[in-house]
């Protein structure tokens, strides 16, 4: 069942969008200022773990934007994003945009590989 081209392009449009979302969080964990400080502390989280997860949330989002490797990068966000629902839970903060953003991250991979769609039908054919 192939994908017809304007869904392809919609899918390619989501997942850049979701893909430019991690960059900048990652790109802000990198210039490590102050607001990314308080931020951090917050959420209870050490300083020196800033540039792990900056590392971390950058590869995941790199292996998610390779074609060959999406299926990988999605399984790999979707576990930073577990652990970002958890830690923001648990300090009592809102986590809805980052339950917004996994099932973005698994919309945009399904409406643009096919493979993906034969593993996981919504419907019967």
């Amino acid at each position: 069942m192939a994908t017809s081209g304007k869904i392809v392009w919609v899918a390619r449009a989501i997942s850049i969008l979701v893909s430019l979302f991690f960059l900048l969080s990652a790109f802000l964990k990198f210039k490590d200022g102050p607001d990314v400080m308080k931020g951090i502390a917050h959420l209870g989280i050490p300083e020196s773990m800033v540039l792990p997860l900056a590392i971390l949330e950058l590869a995941c989002v790199v292996v998610y934007l390779i074609p060959a490797t999406s299926v990988l990068g999605a399984i790999l966000l979707t576990g930073y994003i577990g652990g970002t629902i958890c830690t923001t839970w648990r300090v009592g903060d809102p986590f809805v945009l980052n339950i917004v953003l996994g099932v973005l991250v698994w919309l945009g991979l399904y409406l643009r590989e096919d493979r993906l769609k034969a593993l996981i039908p919504l419907r019967k054919q």
